[in-house]
């Protein structure tokens, strides 16, 4: 297996979605319909924004909540709080602000669909 990472999140709104991660990323979706978006991401790894009501076989059927986490690294503690504070900008929903972990430096937040979005700055 060579090919580069999917990471599929199931979303009510696609197009909305994909509207947040864009103003997120500072990049527009290479796809985007009503059913499916798809962002290509650092080192070729792709995210994509599936419809929750079109996806087969059907998941979600025990719990409606959203379950990932998507964790971004960052080449800086400077970067982290750079972009920590444009998520303040944006006026993105923050759950956890910088915070010293076992595994380095991170901050997380919270997507209109609930998934979780992690910058993490490791620590050596």
């Amino acid at each position: 297996m060579d090919s580069q990472a999917y990471f599929i999140q199931y979303v009510n709104h696609p197009l909305e979605s994909a509207a947040w991660y864009e103003r997120l990323l500072g990049k527009a979706p290479v796809e985007a319909s009503p059913g499916f978006a798809l962002f290509i991401l650092g080192g070729g790894a792709k995210l994509g924004l599936w419809k929750r009501q079109d996806v087969l076989p059907v998941a979600g059927t025990h719990c409606e909540c959203a379950q990932t986490e998507l964790c971004l690294p960052v080449a800086s503690e400077a970067a982290l709080h750079d972009a920590y504070g444009k998520w303040q900008q944006l006026g993105i929903h923050i759950l956890q602000t910088p915070t010293a972990l076992d595994f380095g430096l991170s901050c997380t937040a919270e997507t209109p669909d609930g998934h979780r979005l992690r910058l993490f700055y490791p620590m050596m």
